[in-house]
């Protein structure tokens, strides 16, 4: 099930009313307009998963809307399907091909076929997008970072990577348990075949089992056609159970019969059939307390943990703040075709400090939207939300200076620097605040003695000289 809502668009308020009811039954959020030209003016402001639009709408119809949805804005990608009175098959592909409409249904409608063809648009969706993104943990992966910590995760990553066995992901919300799985999966010997994600918590109870283990034709009212699952889908490749937790017990059955067996029963079917996937599963919550509640089966817990890799809050690795602030400072500035280089020292202060409860997803969009709104080659204090600029005095300012040409001696700059240098600015800072005390300065630093000895070396710091001073 998709994260957006779906967009209905009809001129008709009671046809309108009857698709909204609908489709919000179906478990889907919904939202809506009757006009074509206020649907392009939602699309241009917001994500939908999927928009259901009429063709015959009276100030802006339906096809000319869907043509400058497709123009630009967030939902270039997004699939629609066009509801159309069309007597004649010629003229509703002909609609299809010129505008860029996913498929079409007739009308009256018929609310079955619709549902599958709603369904079919989703899943095809999620299918494109996974193998969009499928490099994702494969070099250009937001896994960016020099703490031991993070070196602790990309050693698991490489002994368990190898062989079929099952993988546990721990770690809060927002840390990076996706990518770790598809870091997984890029370096096994199925880097090359599906990897299917499933957010056991955004699925209803309703659809889960039919959206993952697929049904028969007849299963249910609304089944007239064979849907094959999301796990069948997966065949050959991996498949990831986001927030594996959430799952009924009933549902916890079935899991453990494919991971155990290899095999599942679609709904309706009284036969079983063989799939060949590979399962990781993520949480954030404690899944050992959850067996103790009750709430998780025991069985299941065991075959998923096997391998378990741990996935620390940001606030407990500060170490890999700065390389992944500038990473994400690059790839925004790419997607967004700004010249954005690097970080002033008082927007780094501010970052080094913020406890990020939200974690890396938090820090993802914070410098997402500071790059957007910097207006100069540098993010500075002035581009960050309040909440993280309210901690930016707690750290003392790093004054930002650089070498004469001319001479040996250090000069201010009015250039921001680059983030390396920032960095070692703000180390040398704090080592003469502290007299040169390495144990002091680390703690300060929130870095290990040994991490802060590897950078003194690196930048070439005299830590004798820091200590005359």
């Amino acid at each position: 099930m998709a994260d957006e809502p779906i967009l209905i668009v009809d001129d008709d308020p009671e046809h309108l009313f009857m698709l909204k009811t609908v489709v919000s039954d179906w478990g889907y959020a919904t939202e809506t307009t009757k006009d074509g030209g206020e649907a392009v003016r939602m699309a241009d402001a917001k994500k939908y998963s999927l928009i259901l639009m009429d063709v015959r709408m009276g100030v802006m119809d339906g096809l000319t809307a869907l043509s400058k949805i497709k123009e630009k804005g967030p939902n270039t990608k997004t699939p629609v399907i066009i509801m159309t009175a069309y007597s004649s098959v010629e003229d509703a592909v002909w609609t299809i091909k010129s505008g860029g409409a996913y498929d079409y249904i007739t009308k009256p409608l018929d609310l079955d076929k619709l549902r599958n063809t709603m369904s079919k648009a989703l899943e095809h969706q999620q299918l494109k997008t996974e193998k969009e993104e499928a490099l994702w943990g494969q070099g250009g992966s937001i896994m960016v970072g020099q703490s031991q910590a993070f070196k602790n995760i990309m050693d698991t990553v490489a002994l368990v990577a190898p062989y079929e066995t099952t993988v546990l992901i721990t770690g809060e919300s927002g840390v990076g348990k996706e990518v770790v799985a598809r870091l997984v999966q890029s370096r096994s010997s199925r880097a090359n075949a599906h990897f299917i994600t499933i957010n056991c918590a955004a699925i209803p109870e309703t659809l889960i089992e039919s959206e993952l283990f697929g049904h028969v034709k007849g299963a249910f009212t609304g089944a007239q056609e064979l849907r094959q699952g999301r796990l069948r889908s997966a065949s050959g490749g991996t498949v990831f159970l986001d927030e594996i937790a959430e799952v009924s017990q009933a549902i916890q059955v079935k899991f453990l019969r494919a991971i155990q067996e290899g095999e599942i029963q679609p709904v309706g079917s009284d036969k079983t059939e063989k799939v060949d996937v590979r399962f990781i599963a993520a949480t954030n919550k404690d899944l050992e307390k959850e067996v103790e509640a009750g709430r998780f089966r025991q069985d299941l817990f065991y075959r998923l943990n096997v391998m378990t890799i741990h996935v620390p809050p940001l606030r407990e690795r500060k170490e890999d703040l700065i390389p992944l602030a500038n990473y994400f400072i690059q790839r925004f500035s790419q997607k967004n075709r700004k010249e954005v280089k690097g970080i002033t020292s008082g927007a780094l202060d501010a970052i080094l400090k913020y406890n990020w409860p939200g974690n890396i997803r938090e820090l993802q969009n914070v410098m997402e939207r500071a790059v957007i709104l910097s207006r100069g080659e540098y993010v500075s204090e002035k581009d960050l939300p309040s909440g993280i600029k309210e901690v930016q005095n707690v750290l003392k300012p790093v004054k930002i200076i650089k070498e004469s040409e001319d001479a040996g001696d250090l000069k201010s700059s009015d250039d921001p620097p680059p983030l390396e240098e920032i960095e070692k600015q703000h180390i040398q800072s704090v080592l003469i605040d502290t007299g040169g005390n390495l144990t002091k300065a680390s703690g300060i630093l929130k870095i290990t003695r040994k991490t802060l000895s590897s950078k003194i070396k690196k930048y070439n710091i005299d830590i004798n000289s820091l200590r005359q001073g």
